[in-house]
């Protein structure tokens, strides 16, 4: 009987050790040097993610996986969906970010002044969304900004989360009691925001912008702003590709501010936050005028004589004279 007991010491020293060995294997880093990003299809089993991720470098032992995943009751949870495993993850972390579905988020940008084909065309681009966009996009519905998404969503889902966005921030913006009476609703707002958006880039600059134009509307003045002759000629479908023309001012659109009084019939881009709430909060200024300066703003004047003196500034200063 002694030899019995020797080989059941003996097995059970043996089960131990591997016990062990199988312990530190599971918890031990992967040699991957580099990001490793893998692709799990819906329905795949246990052996076909162990071979994937064996495959990819991710883990050496994919029988050690598979097994790790039936005793933990994780083989039934393992979820579909885009991983990126970041070098020296262990297998056990391996399995719990797949069993908890922590998938890899891209993202995609919208930027601010798009119209709404140059924002369709960026989503038409984007590699990992699947699907043609199916909806229709009305200028200026679609919110700027940096959207997250997972490899398999829609083209349509990205659509419908800017344009639910856009909706909250007008929602938001109009309910401030101190917005200008000139703007009657949302898409008067809206499109005073797009002539904004095009006309500035500089944050510190878009309230006096919006002055600009809310002083002009209760004077009854034309807006006369070049953007919407930009948007006349193009109807937001390309870039101009050319400097604005002194006879582009007279063609005959209602988007040409130099020839009808009152905003355009529509917006000429999808303005942003800053934009939007630059015309419920312009400044105090009495503006009437603004021109480039040349050093990448605007000087902003009171009077036609002002702003004659500042166009001849800019003509300066592109001409590389130090006023």
């Amino acid at each position: 009987m002694a030899w019995l007991k020797g080989l059941l010491l003996a097995a059970i020293v043996f089960a131990a050790g591997m016990a062990i060995y199988f312990y530190h294997q599971f918890n031990l880093p992967n040699n991957c040097r580099e990001e490793t990003m893998i692709m799990i299809d819906k329905g795949a089993g246990s052996r076909q993610v162990a071979k994937k991720l064996t495959e990819a470098g991710v883990i050496s032992h994919p029988l050690l996986f598979r097994l790790s995943a039936r005793l933990s009751g994780l083989d039934k949870h393992l979820k579909a969906g885009e991983y990126v495993f970041l070098p020296g993850i262990s297998m056990r972390e391996v399995l719990d970010v797949i069993s908890r579905g922590e998938v890899h988020y891209r993202q995609i940008t919208l930027p601010e002044g798009l119209t709404a084909a140059q924002m369709l065309r960026l989503i038409a681009a984007e590699p990992a969304l699947e699907g043609e966009v199916t909806l229709e996009v009305a200028e200026g519905e679609l919110l700027p900004e940096t959207y997250s998404y997972v490899r398999g969503d829609s083209r349509d889902s990205i659509v419908r989360r800017a344009r639910a966005a856009m909706q909250r921030v007008l929602e938001d913006a109009w309910a401030q009691k101190s917005r200008p009476e000139m703007i009657k609703d949302r898409h008067q707002l809206l499109i005073l925001a797009s002539i904004v958006e095009k006309e500035t880039g500089l944050t510190s600059e878009r309230a006096d912008v919006a002055a600009v134009f809310v002083n002009r509307l209760r004077r009854g003045m034309k807006l006369q702003t070049d953007p919407t002759v930009i948007y006349a000629l193009t109807e937001g479908k390309t870039e101009l590709g050319r400097p604005l023309y002194k006879k582009d001012l007279t063609v005959d659109s209602p988007y040409n501010t130099y020839k009808y009084y009152g905003l355009p019939p529509g917006p000429i881009c999808n303005p942003g936050r800053e934009a939007i709430w630059a015309v419920v909060k312009p400044s105090d200024a009495d503006y009437l005028y603004f021109v480039a300066s040349g050093k990448g703003g605007h000087r902003f004047s009171r009077s036609l004589n002002e702003h004659n003196r500042n166009v001849g500034l800019y003509k300066k200063a592109l001409n590389g004279i130090r006023d």
